[in-house]
């Protein structure tokens, strides 16, 4: 696991504790006001020692800070940061990042939504997804499906889209795939 994984996985982990989502959406809701150990402790209706605990600990995580004058404040660019590193550990994100006008149709990693049939945008991301693929021979249907589930939860409508492109070829029994035209070599 690389260290921005292991970062992103700790900030997480933290955030995983219903009493410190809690206390840190409070940070959050109160802003630049920021909360004091007395204030958390009496939004949360927790004792302040346990109110400390969960400000030390979201401290600790880098999600929260805390003054000199005992006011603590949620740091949302450390959440921010987890997630954008969580997104570039999906196994489509390298590809993608060469098809930034398909980001649109992305989540987190994860095909969301297919364009309308006839558009350049079908076509581009049949290429993506035939490059993520990355078939040699053939494979059957079950294959195939459980390489797509990777990225989307849509594997009928994607395969069938690689099929309807091109870049997918299907055997008239409908049960064995393979690749179908050339993939483009990449550009330097």
């Amino acid at each position: 696991m690389s260290a921005e994984a292991a970062r992103a996985a700790e900030v997480l982990a933290q955030l995983s504790s219903p009493p410190r989502l809690l206390a840190y959406a409070e940070l959050v809701r109160r802003g630049k006001e920021g909360a004091t150990i007395a204030e958390l402790a009496y939004l949360l209706d927790v004792k302040p020692p346990q109110a400390g605990e969960l400000l030390a600990r979201l401290t600790g995580a880098g999600l929260a800070t805390g003054t000199g004058n005992g006011v603590y404040r949620a740091q949302p660019g450390a959440l921010r940061e987890a997630a954008a590193a969580v997104d570039r550990m999906q196994p489509i994100a390298l590809l993608l990042a060469e098809y930034p006008q398909l980001k649109g149709n992305f989540a987190h990693g994860r095909l969301t939504a297919l364009p309308p049939t006839m558009s350049e945008r079908y076509q581009q991301i049949g290429e993506l997804l035939a490059r993520f693929l990355a078939l040699e021979g053939l494979h059957d249907e079950d294959a195939i499906n459980r390489r797509l589930s990777a990225i989307t939860d849509d594997v009928a409508g994607a395969r069938r889209m690689l099929v309807e492109t091109g870049w997918l070829e299907r055997d008239r029994a409908g049960t064995t795939y393979g690749p179908g035209r050339p993939l483009p070599q990449p550009t330097p």
